[in-house]
């Protein structure tokens, strides 16, 4: 096993890594009543999240957090979805399912786990305060929230993988990028960040299961967060 004894710092990417915003999403639409397909929806809703962060890297549009990002996406669904019976306080609220999303089932447990040893903290291209509150929500424990707003920079920026190293005072290669994501993985390898792939693939529930293939350039390849803490803890 490969020695990961200069790892400092666990960096973990949160939409679909650590918690279910698929399921999370779903289940809000129930609870509200509308009458739609909302597994459907919820992936509409996820697939507008890429080209909207696109429209800021290339100045379409200003800084904009993903709260907003959000709520722009939503609102275009709404239309398309001919929901016309929310007031604009349930549309806030429903906007804000993203602060309330659900953890997976190893998530908490692991992350308890893996902060004995290591510095735990979020990359995510979510707002503060949507990490703030998803943490209190959910009850994750992390030692620091950094977020593409500390940097005014989306992943794959180089600027939030390096903005984490040197903020916490570390070198490029003690901090692992923890993600269920490839295309994440690969900016933070590129940054000299260590990889950590996460297999999620419900993530997009069961009408459309991830591929979960290894890839060799990733330092660790875990089922789950559980098994990402028996990695590390073997390596030594």
């Amino acid at each position: 096993m490969r020695d990961f004894s200069q790892i400092k710092v666990l960096a973990f990417d949160i939409f679909g890594t650590v918690v279910d915003w698929h399921s999370s999403i779903i289940q809000e639409i129930e609870i509200m009543n509308l009458a739609i397909d909302a597994n459907q929806f919820a992936l509409d809703w996820r697939t507008g999240y890429r080209p909207a962060m696109d429209k800021v890297l290339a100045s379409e549009l200003p800084w904009t957090s993903i709260d907003d990002l959000h709520r722009m996406i939503l609102d275009g669904l709404l239309i398309q979805y001919n929901i016309n019976t929310l007031n604009e306080e349930q549309i806030t609220h429903l906007n804000h399912i993203w602060h309330r999303l659900s953890p997976w089932n190893d998530s908490i447990e692991a992350l308890k786990q893996l902060k004995e040893k290591y510095i735990i903290c979020t990359l995510s291209n979510g707002n503060i305060r949507l990490l703030v509150d998803m943490a209190k929500h959910a009850k994750l424990p992390w030692d620091y929230i950094f977020s593409a707003e500390n940097f005014r920079a989306y992943k794959p920026s180089p600027k939030t993988y390096l903005g984490v190293a040197e903020l916490l005072n570390v070198q490029p290669d003690q901090v692992m990028m923890v993600a269920a994501h490839y295309d994440d993985l690969v900016a933070a390898r590129a940054c000299g960040l260590l990889t950590a792939y996460i297999e999620r693939p419900l993530e997009f529930g069961s009408s459309r299961i991830n591929g979960v293939s290894p890839c060799v350039d990733n330092d660790l390849h875990a089922t789950d967060l559980l098994d990402l803490v028996r990695l590390l803890d073997n390596s030594f």
